[in-house]
């Protein structure tokens, strides 16, 4: 089998149904970023910390079912969905990991060392595929609201484990200058 087919040539491309859609299509530009954002957390990975590492692999598997979710036009009773358990286990891990970390006074750049350079990163395209997300989800009746959610607290988780890989590589946050 090739991995090409030709059929996307012309700017179409199929959905979870097999139907046909316009790759400039609001539903494809969701869950391509969302795509490219579980592909960088993948980059991330590994970070050298394995708690971290383990939440990140659960993370692109959730991100993997945001993304069928988005291709999926309409979906059965038994298709995975994003639930608002997931939503609330990254809220789980912000907190668990935050314990970790000195309490956020000022605004941080985003860099440091390798891992944290990486997650802020994935935290940054994280929010365009929110963005993105929100406005497929907005003119769409139907589409499943939490997966805006699920990304919004996956920024902020993403930004927690920043934080937290810098800290345990010995990289000091910058704050901006104004």
């Amino acid at each position: 089998m090739n991995i090409y087919t030709r059929r996307g040539d012309g700017g179409q491309t199929d959905l979870r149904d097999m139907s046909r859609i316009s790759k400039a299509s609001p539903r494809i530009a969701a869950y391509g970023n969302v795509d490219e954002l579980n592909s960088l957390v993948g980059l991330a990975r590994p970070t050298g910390f394995d708690d971290v590492d383990d939440i990140l692999r659960s993370v692109q598997n959730h991100l993997h079912i945001a993304q069928a979710e988005l291709a999926n036009p309409d979906p059965d009773e038994d298709d995975p969905v994003i639930t608002a358990e997931h939503t609330e286990q990254l809220e789980t891990w912000v907190n668990e990991t935050s314990e970790e970390l000195d309490p956020l006074e000022s605004f941080v750049l985003p860099g440091g060392g390798e891992a944290g350079s990486r997650l802020h990163h994935a935290r940054s395209v994280c929010r365009r595929a929110e963005r993105r997300a929100v406005v497929f989800i907005a003119e769409n009746d139907g589409a499943n609201g939490e997966v805006g959610a699920y990304l919004n607290r996956l920024s902020d988780l993403l930004f927690t484990l920043a934080r937290l890989a810098n800290r345990r590589d010995g990289v000091a946050e910058e704050n901006p200058e104004y």
